[in-house]
């Protein structure tokens, strides 16, 4: 039994990574959840955000939804002297909360809102070369109470991330 247990460990560790279970915000409300929204917190694996976490800051993220259905998002990252802004759109998938963005092999689901003050979302990026996994706490104000940034931090690691992924992103005042 207990030879066993080492190896019930390491399976489980890799189930985690292949695949955790992503929940979905039940019947998200597309209405409520649009606007602007900060982006306070990220985890990810993925490496060019690891190699560029420490310079980052709070961005902005503008969500709108299409008369279809699909979403919309506007983001604004500061840099050193400029902003540079992203827009990306994702198809709805047909469940509510989960979206795709067929052009960059993305997979994006809204796990969490309360709609006027945090939102917790799970992208997956799916590249030939690196796939990659991200959470993001976002926020209606640029302040984030402590007790969410604990939940977020407890969250990081059901999703096969580690603490040392994390970026808690410092407010730009711009």
């Amino acid at each position: 039994m207990t030879a066993a247990l080492p190896s019930l460990a390491l399976a489980l560790l890799c189930l985690l990574r292949a695949g955790a279970h992503v929940p979905l915000q039940p019947d998200l409300d597309t209405e409520k959840f649009a606007g602007v929204w900060h982006v306070i917190a990220i985890a990810s694996n993925c490496s060019i955000f690891l190699k560029m976490k420490d310079g980052m800051k709070s961005s902005m993220a503008i969500i709108s939804f299409m008369p279809e259905g699909d979403l919309a998002m506007k983001l604004v990252w500061p840099l050193m002297d400029k902003c540079q802004k992203f827009e990306l759109l994702f198809q709805q998938s047909g469940q509510a909360g989960h979206y795709i963005g067929a052009q960059e092999k993305r997979d994006l689901r809204v796990m969490e809102t309360d709609y006027s003050y945090y939102a917790v979302l799970h992208e997956a990026h799916h590249s030939e070369g690196e796939p990659s996994t991200a959470l993001q706490l976002l926020t209606r104000e640029q302040d984030v109470s402590p007790q969410l940034l604990q939940k977020f931090m407890e969250l990081i690691s059901t999703m096969g991330l580690t603490k040392d992924m994390l970026a808690i992103l410092p407010t730009s005042g711009e």
